[in-house]
């Protein structure tokens, strides 16, 4: 089955401040900053891949203007990154109304054969990298009395798959994380809440997922095939925006597995 047809901007996200991690290439993150622009927001993009993070926003800047496009390189492993990747947000655009926090670590390993490191890793940028952003944008949003957290979740969270032990883990961390963080957050106005897709298709997936493996999952899709970045964003996008309004501590699946 083909995807539908791409939607168009509706001014969704007007003059908002957006930061996202994990935005460079063609993956969720740069579909949403995409996406975000397209719904009429300022975005600072950001990515451990300084070179990637660099293609990215040009070309941002070219299809968007360089008034409304910025960038910093992140390691969301280092809480020194992190603190300047928030810093430049307010010193570029004022204030910060949206963190979108997608960055995060896969892999495939059975337990019985995953090193401390691998475990430490992923968990170190899925699960305590989304702490170290969401932390830095609610100290930020408290302040401001307003803004939203959207951080990117898995379905691996809440369903078995085999080798997935450490990013499972992670990931339902990341939910959890985004269920206490909301109840807190609401004591200032501030919304936190997740997106959990099943299989979005994107270039660094391949490069870590067997073709045997990618093939199985698209079968379980109702649909017959993986979700496209940009419908990922949708929901993203949804949740940033005021049409969510009274939706906190919410974890939304963005799926079609068969129930």
């Amino acid at each position: 089955m083909t995807p539908p047809p791409y939607v168009p901007g509706h001014g969704l996200l007007a003059d908002r401040a957006v930061v996202i991690t994990a935005a460079a290439g063609a993956g969720i993150g740069g579909a949403t900053a995409r996406r975000c622009l397209e719904e009429g927001a300022r975005v600072l993009v950001s990515d451990a891949h300084e070179r990637r993070l660099a293609a990215t926003a040009a070309e941002l800047e070219t299809d968007f203007g360089a008034d409304r496009v910025a960038s910093l390189p992140c390691d969301v492993t280092s809480e020194e990154q992190v603190q300047a990747l928030y810093g430049r947000a307010v010193e570029r655009f004022g204030r910060i109304d949206v963190a979108v926090n997608n960055a995060g670590l896969g892999g495939t390993s059975d337990l019985v054969d995953m090193t401390d490191e691998q475990w430490g890793r992923v968990l170190d940028i899925t699960l305590t990298g989304t702490m170290r952003c969401t932390r830095a944008a609610l100290r930020l949003m408290r302040d401001q009395g307003s803004g939203v957290v959207v951080n990117n979740a898995s379905v691996i969270g809440w369903r078995a798959q085999r080798g997935q032990s450490h990013y499972a883990a992670a990931k339902a961390g990341v939910m959890a994380l985004t269920r206490c963080s909301a109840l807190e957050a609401a004591d200032f106005g501030v919304r936190v809440n997740a997106v959990s897709p099943s299989l979005a298709m994107h270039p660094h997936l391949v490069k870590v997922t067997s073709e045997e493996l990618l093939e199985e999952l698209t079968r379980r899709e109702a649909f017959g095939r993986y979700a496209e970045p940009w419908e990922v964003a949708n929901v993203i996008v949804f949740l940033a925006s005021d049409y969510s309004s009274y939706m906190t501590g919410e974890v939304v699946s963005v799926s079609s597995q068969h129930a």
